[in-house]
């Protein structure tokens, strides 16, 4: 019974990373100044 419980914890917590490395689109990613990488002309892409 405990067992299967903390299998249970474990598989959501897994599937909640996942899910938050691929699938989770944060349209926050900033540099230092305040703009995406890519836009600034950093050269860094």
């Amino acid at each position: 019974m405990i067992q299967e419980i903390l299998v249970f914890i474990t598989f959501f917590i897994a599937v909640g990373f996942i899910v938050k490395k691929f699938f989770w689109k944060n349209s926050k990613k900033t540099t230092e100044n305040g703009s995406a990488c890519g836009k600034s002309g950093c050269g860094c892409s």
